[in-house]
């Protein structure tokens, strides 16, 4: 499995000739960093001096992030394998009208699942960037460069996770999921460039 991948190997196989994995894996893993780095944030101001009043928000903000971390650690594999759905459907037999519209149907399946995955993890991702808000705001000012990294790393895994559905979505023949997931990549677009802008204003050097 490719989350299981020492950094060394994944960076090695990402730069390889082999299409997986590719810019949808990336954009998980970027995300689950940012939920990493606003974890890490949180936890350093659980229990610090002149953050008491602060313990409860930030054991339930560690937890949030765990929770998003491991999950976007699974969609780096999640991703590729759908990429891997794609390719294989686009392999099956087309020597009659039955078997090409079979593989017409399995590819089109497969789009739809190429363009899902990476719609995932825009949503969590935008998440996290109220995390790392959150972090930047209220947490250890002594980690606030950590928890601006983290807003940084969020935005760039929903724009790239974004920039994968978009690319699906030019094939995928389904009308009404092509124009209600490109409206809601729109919106996604617009919005987390503001919410970006907004944490940033929060940190102070």
């Amino acid at each position: 499995m490719l989350s299981e991948l020492n950094i060394k190997d994944f960076l090695n196989q990402t730069a390889s000739g082999s299409p997986v994995p590719g810019g949808g894996s990336v954009a998980a893993l970027t995300g689950a960093v940012a939920a990493a780095l606003s974890e890490m944030v949180a936890n350093l101001t659980i229990g610090k001096k002149g953050y008491e009043s602060l313990d409860e928000e930030m054991r339930i903000i560690a937890k949030a992030a765990s929770v998003f971390r491991e999950k976007l650690a699974r969609d780096i594999d999640r991703d590729s394998e759908a990429y891997n759905e794609v390719i294989a459907a686009f392999k099956l037999p087309k020597g009659n009208e039955e078997e090409k519209d079979a593989r017409n149907q399995a590819i089109q399946n497969g789009l739809k699942r190429a363009a899902t995955v990476p719609m995932g993890v825009a949503e969590d991702a935008f998440e996290i960037m109220e995390l790392a808000r959150k972090v930047v705001k209220n947490g250890n000012k002594n980690a606030v460069t950590d928890a601006a990294v983290a807003a940084m790393m969020a935005r760039t895994a929903v724009l790239s996770a974004l920039y994968n559905v978009k690319i699906n979505l030019k094939s995928i023949k389904d009308d009404e999921f092509v124009n209600e997931t490109g409206e809601q990549v729109k919106r996604m677009e617009t919005e987390i460039d503001k919410k970006e802008k907004e944490v940033l204003s929060g940190v102070c050097l």
